[in-house]
């Protein structure tokens, strides 16, 4: 499994240009949508939606507010990760719901709110802020979802250059609830994987002992 995992991770590469005959599975997409669904964050707030984006029309839409990149119209599925924001906020309720799921006391939950609240007071200050807190739990997401697209042989794309208020008004999106924090591509390559350049192992890792 490890070899695998590796050669995934070999496989995966931010894939320009998708086979647009070539549609992924049903039960495929929903495993990779399931790797975003169950990926971690912190409090355990899961401060996430996914819009998986099918529509032909939808997409030719979208394409000119992202950099007119040719993945966002030639992909099978183009998942928008929104960022949380109302359902973030403690007066919401949202977050006392989300730690109520845990075998906890009242006692303890309230004491969990309290060092919620502490630990986000300068994000809660503003929409600004909070959108930042939350679609930084977003990307780890993604990278879920990316790596389980290349360890069933399909590609994928990040994608952040978009104009976030153009395509959250096409998405019709109530701001005050949901924000874009970033898109992805996924479907099948048409050209050759380009060569993964990376840094040297020890150029990035430095154990400390």
């Amino acid at each position: 499994m490890q070899n695998d995992f590796s050669k995934a991770m070999d496989f995966r590469h931010a894939c320009k240009v998708f086979d647009e005959d070539k549609k992924i599975p049903q039960d495929q997409i929903h495993y990779i949508l399931e790797a975003g669904r169950k990926s971690p964050s912190s409090f355990g707030m899961e401060p996430w939606k996914f819009l998986v984006i099918t529509n032909e029309a939808l997409k030719a839409k979208l394409r000119p507010e992202c950099w007119d990149q040719v993945q966002i119209t030639s992909c099978s599925h183009l998942v928008v990760l929104l960022a949380a924001i109302e359902n973030a906020k403690p007066q919401s309720g949202i977050p006392s719901e989300r730690f109520a799921r845990r075998p906890l006391s009242q006692e303890q939950i309230d004491a969990y709110m309290a060092r919620y609240q502490n630990h986000l007071k300068e994000e809660l200050k503003s929409d600004e802020k909070m959108f930042a807190w939350t679609a930084r739990q977003t990307y780890i997401a993604l990278a879920n979802m990316m790596t389980a697209a290349a360890f069933v042989g399909i590609d994928s794309c990040p994608i952040e250059g978009f104009e976030k208020e153009k395509v959250e008004e096409i998405l019709c999106l109530d701001t005050n609830k949901w924000q874009v924090s970033a898109l992805a591509a996924f479907g099948y390559r048409v050209q050759e994987q380009s060569k993964q350049l990376r840094l040297a192992f020890d150029d990035v890792i430095e154990f400390i002992s």
